[in-house]
């Protein structure tokens, strides 16, 4: 049975972990929902570890309709968060005519924004039109070149503070959730302990309420670079490449398709076909 808003706070209430994993196309999604996955992310992370972007920023609102919509056909007794990509939500006009569309046209239950206090007013806006929210604070990918790269946020007491500061404002605003991406394990142990709403962790230690991977991770399909907090869980790519060799080599040796993989005609017709030699 699908999972909605109300059953993610009650998990908290009840600490049962949330489980999330990202899925960008039909079979994953497929794959995720038969596995018994609590919630899917349809990140803009499709980005780089589907388009081969260099980064999430490229990614447009046409790109990630199209891809939630294939998620949701895949997975459709899951909840579906879907990301909101770099520029969709610069101002609550926007903001709102974006959400709109991921949430009518992509078939997403909620949606994501990366932010914290400086965005509150728009995510407010965004759940009192009834559109649900995850928010995103740490590591914001969309904004990673201000923060200096893809690095560890928060590491500081000011910094630490601020994080907390961003948390309460989005709970304030009314999110549903916020993802934490790669901050100390004892700040986010801090926010979940304080904030009423699921933290999702992603590089934040054991002790939030869930957590998420992309799962190109996870399974071992992207290996352009590994963060720390991932774990693998299989090698997919390595029995990909495995399997596409094989093939290469029997139809190279003629060995492949064999009489079983072929298609016969009756010998009157191929009698007929070819006639008598």
């Amino acid at each position: 049975m699908k999972k909605m808003v109300p059953d993610f706070f009650k998990m908290k209430a009840e600490h049962e972990k949330i489980t999330m994993l990202t899925a960008y196309d039909y079979p994953g999604a497929h794959w995720v929902e038969e596995a018994g996955l609590d919630m899917i992310l349809v990140g803009d992370s499709l980005g780089m570890v589907v388009l081969g972007y260099d980064s999430t920023v490229p990614v447009t609102m046409d790109d990630m309709i199209h891809h939630a919509k294939a998620v949701r056909r895949g997975a459709p007794q899951t909840f579906v968060v879907v990301d909101m990509p770099f520029m969709s939500y610069a101002t609550i006009d926007s903001a709102l005519l974006n959400a709109g569309r991921l949430i009518q046209e992509g078939g997403a239950d909620a949606v994501k924004l990366e932010g914290g206090e400086s965005f509150a007013p728009i995510i407010k806006t965004l759940t009192q039109a009834g559109i649900p929210v995850v928010g995103h604070i740490g590591l914001t990918p969309q904004t990673a070149t201000q923060l200096g790269g893809f690095k560890v946020q928060g590491r500081d007491l000011e910094s630490a503070k601020q994080l907390m500061r961003d948390a309460r404002a989005l709970e304030e605003a009314g999110v549903m959730s916020i993802v934490l991406e790669a901050i100390p394990a004892e700040v986010a142990k801090r926010i979940t302990r304080e904030i009423t709403v699921p933290s999702i962790g992603i590089g934040a230690g054991k002790d939030c309420d869930g957590q998420v991977l992309v799962i190109h991770d996870l399974l071992g399909m992207f290996d352009r670079f590994k963060p720390k907090f991932v774990k693998s869980y299989g090698d997919v790519k390595a029995l990909a490449v495995q399997g596409i060799r094989e093939y290469i080599t029997e139809v190279k040796q003629q060995n492949f398709p064999a009489k079983e993989h072929e298609f016969k005609l009756s010998d009157e017709i191929v009698e007929k076909l070819y006639g008598k030699d």
